[in-house]
């Protein structure tokens, strides 16, 4: 199931700005910056996440995109891998999926781990196609993730695209707010 390297593009509706494959392990700190940023995470919090993006990264089929200035500046990012069911985030979501009857989406699925961009460049069509373009390439039927339980931005667009709840209240260890757990069938909802 080799999914194919997107081409780089400038399909985001800011002409300034390249979606295209990333090398997130060379970039991870600039990607961590971007993170922490948008999702207001402090040093410490970006310390263990650069240890988990990492290890995730030694997935063979993990994909990565970058959104980048002409310049080179790391303005958004998204990454993700086929799901398996040992998988932390999956061990952990599990339960509530199967509550709600949709533990099966934990199977052919492809995990959108981290989708951020900078808030400077919000709302310009980036983090659409960060996403749809990662998921163009991945050949699976359908696509996951996990999103903090409340009415944000990102909610919306993952609902435009397709994402439906699958499982709400999701509590991660040492994660001080309730998630949801999404899903869609691929490809996404375009317009």
């Amino acid at each position: 199931m080799a999914a194919a390297t997107p081409a780089p593009h400038r399909g985001s509706g800011t002409p300034d700005i390249v979606v295209g494959p990333l090398d997130l392990a060379a970039r991870v700190d600039e990607a961590l910056a971007v993170q922490a940023i948008a999702f207001g995470l402090g040093q410490d919090e970006i310390d263990v996440r650069r240890h988990i993006v990492l290890r995730h990264l030694d997935h063979p089929q993990a994909r990565a995109l970058g959104a980048t200035t002409a310049d080179g500046r790391l303005v958004g990012f998204v990454y993700g891998l086929p799901n398996h069911r040992t998988h932390w985030w999956s061990t952990v979501v599990e339960p509530y999926l199967r509550a709600t009857g949709s533990d099966d989406w934990l199977d052919d699925s492809f995990v959108i781990t981290e989708l951020h961009v900078h808030p400077e460049f919000q709302q310009r069509g980036i983090g659409r196609e960060l996403i749809t373009t990662i998921t163009d390439a991945v050949g699976l039927p359908r696509s996951i993730l996990s999103a903090i339980d409340t009415e944000s931005p990102a909610r919306a667009l993952y609902r435009a695209l397709g994402y439906r709840d699958l499982a709400r209240q999701v509590l991660f260890p040492s994660a001080p707010k309730p998630y949801a757990v999404m899903g869609a069938p691929l490809p996404l909802r375009r317009g």
